[in-house]
């Protein structure tokens, strides 16, 4: 098969030998449609320590399940399947607690542990955890975002704990920001704040009304502003998504105090707690990868026109152009959010 391989710090698309099933709770899913995540370049760039050279890349997909080991019993072959971004077994003791980012057994496995999913065919350990087949009126296009992204923006508004009416501010308009936005106003939040260096970005999240406000720190006093919606109190809950410095120290100094700033971004380098500034605030920070134990409550919401993420794409490619896509995507040509690669 067709596989794009991590080596050395860059990518190579070559052929590599079709996985095979190796446990009895192991699925063989022909890809239908993946992505590229900003995580995928982190790996790249070296800053994920535990990714393994000579891996397949990837983790966010839909399929079609061919094989299947002789321990699943809630799938078939044929079987429409969105897959979540970790491997968990379902079982153990973080498993049980929901904290399946933690999982003895699994954790973020696919395009870092293990061969992921830009190749033709992929082998998803503990599938019957980790896959969930699609309702018949989703297409594997509005899938094929909710076993990561969607998740992820999902994670960091149910780490907020949003009662109704609070006032979210969100830091970072990418994917991620905005399917918190969309997952912020599941939890019925009042007001959402979008914060973002990027202007294309903060105008599709207006127009989508998936926020009500839009600020470029670049161009206002995001505090002052905040302050100004708030009666001077702060964002009742934060979702820090975009993962620099400036972004960090921003998301503690906009939360009001005796609030929850979730982080939910991926950050390359370390960052500080200012704790003398901090002090009495009282902020609760949550922190971490994704817990996605929702996908299938996220496909019920796709399947009831509740949430959407087909904007997203802005461009789709073939298998085989995959490495011009890694160029389109991080470069963000043509103001890209993200990409489908098609099989």
């Amino acid at each position: 098969m067709k596989a794009l391989i991590y080596q050395n710090n860059s990518i190579k698309f070559r052929e590599k030998e079709n996985p095979k099933i190796q446990s009895s709770r192991d699925a063989i899913v022909k890809v239908k449609l993946s992505s590229i995540c900003t995580s995928d370049l982190h790996i790249i760039r070296g800053a994920v320590p535990q990714a393994k050279e000579g891996i397949v890349l990837g983790h966010e997909f839909v399929g079609e399940i061919v094989e299947l080991g002789d321990g699943i019993k809630n799938l078939k072959i044929g079987d429409r399947v969105s897959s979540n971004c970790e491997t968990f077994c379902g079982e153990c003791y973080f498993c049980k607690r929901g904290f399946i980012n933690n999982c003895e057994h699994g954790g973020w496995m696919l395009g870092c542990k293990i061969d992921g999913c830009q190749a033709e065919y992929i082998r998803v350990p503990f599938a019957d955890t980790g896959l969930t087949k699609l309702p018949e009126n989703v297409t594997y296009e509005k899938a094929l975002f909710v076993g990561d992204i969607l998740s992820s923006g999902y994670f960091g508004a149910e780490l907020c704990e949003i009662k109704e009416n609070d006032t979210i501010a969100v830091i970072g308009a990418g994917p991620v920001g905005l399917c918190a936005m969309a997952s912020a106003k599941t939890f019925l939040a009042g007001k959402i704040i979008a914060i973002d260096i990027d202007s294309y970005r903060l105008e599709t999240a207006k127009k989508l009304n998936l926020a009500d406000y839009i600020f470029n720190p670049t161009e206002c006093n995001i505090e002052t502003e905040i302050k100004k919606l708030t009666s001077n109190r702060g964002a009742d809950g934060v979702i820090e998504c975009a993962g620099s410095n400036s972004s960090f120290e921003m998301s503690w100094k906009i939360a009001r105090p005796n609030s929850i700033v979730a982080v939910v971004a991926m950050y390359e380098e370390n960052q500080i707690l200012p704790l003398p500034q901090m002090y009495g605030k009282n902020l609760i920070f949550k922190t971490g990868g994704v817990d996605a134990v929702h996908c299938k409550t996220l496909l019920d919401m796709i399947s009831k026109g509740i949430l959407n993420t087909d904007f997203l794409i802005s461009k789709t490619f073939k298998l085989d152009e995959i490495e011009q896509a890694y160029k389109y995507f991080e470069n963000k040509t043509d103001n890209c959010l993200k990409v489908a690669i098609e099989y």
